[in-house]
């Protein structure tokens, strides 16, 4: 979504999909650095070695990494709001993290617009059902109710 839209012609897109991301690789490189980041450096994501030997048959990447990931993923179609002066991430109602995300994996998110709510005047708390979505697999990787906060201005 390019353009702002007034806060009705939002409220109309409740329960519709906003869009969907194009695939990303999740690669070894990504994360590494994520693990150096974050200092959560356990083997099943950073040791392709030891990694072989578990049930994932390799290094996964890390469930909050994949999380991180939906800025980048969303920023295509999350709603922009006209007069919206900030725009601020509000966190989320839930996160669950459904299938691991094997390294060289590729990733897609899909967003519905799940509510539109005014916190009080001048702020309006919008959440997004997003789930990402691995390329070849039944399950996706992880499902979450994100929520932005708009404060108009």
């Amino acid at each position: 979504m390019s353009e702002a839209i007034s806060r009705e012609d939002l409220e109309r897109l409740v329960g519709r999909e906003l869009g969907v991301s194009e695939w990303l690789e999740v690669d070894q490189e990504r994360v590494d650095q994520f693990a150096d980041v974050t200092g959560d450096h356990q083997f099943i994501h950073v040791d392709p070695v030891r990694a072989a030997a578990t049930p994932f048959g390799g290094t996964i990447a890390h469930g909050f990494l994949t999380l991180s990931l939906l800025v980048d993923l969303c920023l295509g179609f999350i709603p922009k709001l006209k007069n919206t002066a900030m725009l601020l991430n509000y966190g989320f109602d839930k996160v669950r993290f459904i299938t691991p995300v094997r390294v060289g994996s590729r990733i897609r998110a899909r967003g519905t617009l799940g509510a539109v709510t005014e916190r009080k005047p001048g702020q309006i708390l919008v959440r997004i059902d997003v789930t990402v979505e691995i390329e070849n697999e039944e399950k996706p990787a992880l499902v979450a109710e994100w929520l932005s906060l708009h404060i108009i201005g």
